[in-house]
């Protein structure tokens, strides 16, 4: 089945309320929030906000920056979140890719293999303590001795979605993960938060193939989840998609050919998403919350693909 996400953040409480209660309306699956501290809301406080005013819909921090946060107050941020949802709660981790969020806690942003690194022991750490067991880790990235008394999550496992486009966390998320996110995305940009992006075929690929590599000994492997980066409901998807592809250098059939842009009429973007399923596995989507009632239209024809 394929299931659709909202990421979102608040304008104001009233805004805030409102879209939670509309993703659910309409038959979104999650509302997500990013984790940028110091130019986003706390993805936390406002997902429990959104918990409050909902029954159905799933909540979660995408991606929550393991690189700056705390494994023990991850853990009972995360534990705390499903508590008060009534254990809808998803958690997100992402290796942490702006340097002015290291900058913020008083630490340089290290390499890509040293963020890697310290995903994956915040991954593991947070996993084991919300589990119920008892961490005993000093480490080069992680120091950690206790157990997350309370309070204990409803959900048994709390779902761990893992964004990434690193080969090695890719197949790290394979085998240990639950969702594993897909942004198209690379290097990070001179403003420390925008990023060139690698929408190819080809990348898409050899990501989804690390994936599949860690997944090899698990019976039931990772769902696989695209961050839509555009999404265009047109009848003219040439005339819509030609300054990006400008900016871009890529073709509009090259644009069409990715699951991070879905354009075109709605019978072309079920067409697409279908296309994804059957090539890489892909079922599960996240777009912005300022296209939400164009993909709202679309989610009937997206769950009867089945």
């Amino acid at each position: 089945m394929v299931t659709v996400s909202v990421q979102g953040g608040p304008r104001d409480a009233a805004s805030w309320l409102s879209l939670a209660r509309r993703a659910e309306e309409a038959g979104f699956d999650a509302l997500l929030a990013a984790d940028h501290p110091g130019a986003t809301a706390s993805p936390f406080v406002v997902l429990a906000a959104a918990a409050a005013v909902t029954s159905r819909l799933r909540v979660g921090p995408y991606v929550a920056n393991a690189g700056v946060r705390d494994p023990m107050l991850l853990a009972a941020d995360a534990a705390t979140l499903d508590v008060v949802s009534s254990g809808r709660s998803l958690l997100g981790l992402g290796a942490g890719h702006t340097p002015a969020e290291w900058l913020a806690v008083g630490r340089e942003r290290p390499g890509v293999a040293a963020r890697v690194r310290r995903c994956i022991a915040v991954a593991e750490a947070v996993q084991t303590l919300l589990a119920g067991g008892t961490v005993d880790v000093d480490g080069p990235d992680v120091r950690l001795r206790g157990v997350l008394e309370r309070p204990r999550p409803v959900a048994d496992p709390v779902p761990l979605t893992v964004g990434t486009a690193n080969s090695t966390l890719l197949r790290w998320a394979g085998a240990h993960a639950d969702v594993v996110g897909l942004s198209g995305l690379g290097r990070t940009r001179a403003d420390g938060y925008s990023h060139d992006v690698r929408w190819t075929t080809a990348v898409l690929d050899d990501q989804v193939a690390a994936v599949a590599d860690g997944a090899a000994e698990r019976t039931r492997p990772p769902e696989l989840e695209a961050l839509v980066q555009v999404v265009q409901v047109t009848d003219d998807v040439e005339a819509g998609l030609a300054p990006l592809g400008a900016e871009l250098g890529l073709t509009t059939e090259q644009l069409l050919a990715v699951p991070f842009v879905l354009a075109g009429t709605e019978e072309e973007i079920v067409a697409a998403v279908a296309a994804h399923r059957h090539r890489w596995g892909i079922t599960r989507y996240v777009v912005r919350q300022d296209v939400l009632e164009d993909v709202a239209a679309l989610l009937p024809r997206l769950a009867a693909l089945g």
